[in-house]
């Protein structure tokens, strides 16, 4: 029967890696925009007396091909001189026939008339005065429409920035997307029109939207017809506590390893960082060959031979409940009903996940091939997981993967569970009867202790990270694709729990811990927002480090062995 499901298992191997060039072709890295913000560029510009668009002319030479608009409330234009702001009183004061409870405003009266039309709110005119029941001063007011032609004229991306709130009314006549915008970056924590007026907000927007990393913006998905272009940026406070070249380093690593097609920038307060800035992300963006342009929507659509991926996925299901010598067919059935009831559409591509990294832990300890074995059975995983998980709303970010805790827990308890026998109460009994020794207590403890890190320190906010690990990071990531350190950690203790004399017991923490490692290439593939040739050169980095790592472990262990024997 296990050579039966091996069968299947490669035949399905074969349609699954032919789905994946589609997305393979969606995921080239390019072009790339940089996006200079143009209310944060404007401080500069006026001290300098100088317009918009000649400072972001001075910035060309180094790159920089966009702008980016944020909205203006009514309070900015006020700031600017453009408007006067009174409340009522103070016009009743002046004699005019003004409501003392209204706010009003005076001044361009362009803009004026736009206001008007702005908001779902009763409005009259007191003279040159224009009035509302409530205080408007932070209420959306558009964009300063010539700088934005002018930018456009002069051949720059223009992307805006609307603001979502209730009162504004998405009338077409309004310039909520001016026509000159290339693409539209949601503020704030909202999409606009979320939540009630999603259909009538879609209508006013006839350009992609931009996904922010690590800003969920409720209704966003209902955009994508649109297009979505995946933007990056540095929160402000965050990026002046870098250097120009680590904030740079950060830009071009989201170009190359996530796929960011937009670099949202803000400049430093000295024009000196900033030019240093712009060289160094230009001068990665150039090493990496990623070109400079105006970004495309990627489009993606997913092969139908992807559902070939099931047959193998049921394969590995049937392999790990003939493997098991405890309960297999009931365990097999129960991660079925888990994946079936929690993730939906996504079930089969968190079955891989879940029973993969544990099928090479199944079969005999034969040294290095054990390890040889795991790391295949992994890598197939990764092919079936791929081919299912991988959909528009996934590979952009738009939809994430359900049970990305579940693929760092599970695989290590379900290795666990294979090394009880047949005889599993007889087992349970000596180990509940075993005279427990301060060693054993604190290497069970360490076990626990790195599983939960594992699980705390998952995602690119993971807490918990020493200041020498973010430093080794960056180090590792000028060199290469950064591996994982749970990888290079699991596969490290392969060695060390394979070729050294160990008691049973100590040889099965060490394999449950490498069992992290390898849940961790699983857990790699399933950030589907990546692009896979990224995911697939940290996992084979992380493998190749690790082993290496554990080769010469073995060799110190031998010899400190050595030593304190004598």
């Amino acid at each position: 029967m296990k050579r039966f499901l091996h069968l299947l298992l490669l035949l399905a191997l074969v349609p699954s890696l032919l789905a994946l060039p589609p997305r393979l072709r969606a995921e080239r890295p390019g072009p790339v925009v940089l996006l200079l913000d143009a209310e944060a560029l404007r401080e500069e510009a006026q001290s300098q007396g100088k317009s918009l668009l000649e400072v972001l002319e001075s910035y060309r030479p180094l790159g920089v091909r966009g702008v980016a608009f944020p909205e203006r409330l009514v309070k900015d234009w006020v700031g600017q001189g453009e408007l006067l702001y009174r409340s009522g009183r103070e016009l009743l004061e002046a004699g005019l026939p003004a409501k003392p409870n209204w706010y009003y405003l005076r001044g361009n009266r362009e803009l004026l008339e736009l206001l008007q039309a702005a908001y779902d709110l009763p409005h009259e005119w007191v003279g040159p005065w224009l009035g509302f029941p409530l205080d408007v001063q932070a209420f959306p007011a558009f964009y300063p429409l010539e700088e934005v032609r002018a930018t456009k004229e002069a051949g720059f991306f223009v992307a805006v920035r609307p603001i979502n709130q209730r009162y504004r009314r998405l009338d077409a006549s309004l310039p909520i997307v001016p026509k000159e915008a290339d693409a539209v970056v949601f503020a704030g924590l909202e999409a606009l029109g979320y939540p009630y007026r999603m259909e009538e907000a879609r209508e006013r927007v006839p350009v992609p939207v931009a996904l922010i990393e690590g800003t969920p913006q409720p209704g966003l998905a209902a955009y994508r017809e649109k297009g979505i272009l995946r933007l990056f940026s540095l929160r402000y406070e965050w990026q002046l506590t870098l250097t120009p070249e680590e904030a740079a380093d950060k830009y071009v690593l989201a170009a190359r390893e996530r796929g960011h097609q937009l670099l949202y920038l803000r400049p430093y307060p000295y024009r000196q960082d900033t030019e240093r800035l712009l060289k160094r992300i230009q001068e990665g963006l150039e090493a990496s060959h990623i070109p400079l342009g105006h970004p495309v929507v990627r489009e993606f659509t997913p092969s139908p031979l992807r559902l070939a991926a099931w047959v193998g996925v049921v394969s590995g299901l049937g392999l790990l409940a003939l493997g098991l010598s405890v309960y297999g067919p009931g365990v097999a059935f129960l991660l079925l009903l888990l994946a079936l009831g929690y993730a939906g559409s996504q079930a089969g591509a968190l079955l891989a996940a879940l029973v993969f990294p544990v099928l090479g832990f199944l079969g005999p300890r034969n040294g290095l091939w054990m390890w040889l074995r795991t790391l295949g059975y992994a890598l197939a995983g990764t092919v079936f997981l791929s081919a299912l998980g991988s959909t528009p709303e996934t590979i952009l970010g738009l939809q994430a993967f359900k049970g990305v805790s579940l693929t760092l827990l599970v695989p290590p308890l379900l290795v666990a569970l294979s090394f009880l026998d047949r005889n599993y109460k007889e087992t349970l009994t000596r180990l509940f009867l075993h005279p427990l020794r301060l060693g054993e207590v604190a290497l069970a403890g360490m076990a626990l202790a790195l599983l939960l890190l594992a699980l705390l320190r998952r995602g690119n906010e993971a807490p918990l990270v020493p200041d020498l690990e973010l430093k080794l990071r960056s180090l590792l990531q000028d060199l290469m694709v950064r591996p994982r350190f749970k990888e290079v950690f699991g596969h490290a203790l392969f060695p060390l729990a394979l070729l050294l004399p160990w008691p049973r017991w100590v040889q099965n923490s060490l394999l449950f811990l490498a069992a992290l490692g390898v849940a961790s290439i699983l857990n790699t593939f399933s950030h589907f927002h990546t692009p896979l040739p990224i995911s697939f050169f940290r996992v084979v980095n992380g493998a190749l480090l690790g082993v290496s790592l554990g080769l010469l472990g073995v060799i110190l262990v031998r010899r400190l062995r050595a030593w304190w024997l004598g």
